[in-house]
């Protein structure tokens, strides 16, 4: 059933359209946590739906159902992250990193050793700025939709973007001890998802 009408009969109290809905965007909400907490992420993704279904009413459509339930996930990401740490730390994700928060996923998430880079040093760069890479181009969010997950104006969204690409530059020469094993296209209309290996195309061979 198309994603809109489950919307609205769930808006309109149908909780078992709402339940189809959120089963609908499982696989986008499990590839959100597993490069950062793989552990966790079922827990976190039930964590999350159970949140959204809760908090029904509070969906007020300024974007898409997408960017509204990825918004929900970004703040049990971060609620994990704090309760994982002293409940009182201030976490700073424009400067701490997914493997500075705890350990690497295992590497059954990538078969190629270029997409085993890629996902580490995903985790080696800022939070806000993996999410904001990730999303971009994994999820093929807009410019609003990220804006929307990441709680800012749709200038600092693009500008995250631009900035998040040369921090992953950067931390790709890191894991690869110096071997420039990838670099950015400059091009940013060829940049999306490659489908099958989940690596993103804007990193190719040197």
């Amino acid at each position: 059933m198309d994603d809109s009408v489950l919307l609205e009969r769930w808006r309109a109290g149908d909780d078992t359209a709402g339940t189809e809905l959120l089963k609908s965007y499982y696989d986008v909400l499990y590839r959100f946590f597993a490069n950062k907490v793989e552990s966790e992420a079922e827990d976190l993704v039930q964590v999350t739906m159970m949140a959204v279904l809760s908090g029904r009413d509070r969906f007020e459509m300024r974007s898409t159902f997408r960017a509204y339930l990825l918004s929900i996930g970004r703040f049990q990401l971060y609620e994990h992250y704090r309760k994982k740490k002293r409940r009182e730390a201030v976490l700073e994700y424009d400067t701490v990193s997914a493997f500075d928060l705890g350990p690497s996923p295992s590497v059954h998430l990538a078969a190629q050793a270029e997409q085993r880079l890629l996902l580490e040093a995903l985790r080696r760069i800022p939070v806000n700025f993996q999410i904001a890479l990730e999303l971009h181009y994994w999820e093929d969010l807009s410019g609003p939709e990220l804006a929307e997950v990441l709680n800012v104006p749709v200038d600092t969204a693009y500008s995250r973007l631009r900035k998040a690409r040369e921090l992953l530059k950067k931390k790709m020469k890191v894991v690869s001890s110096g071997v420039d094993l990838v670099r950015l296209q400059q091009d940013e209309e060829d940049e999306s998802l490659d489908d099958e290996g989940r690596a993103l195309k804007f990193l190719t061979r040197a």
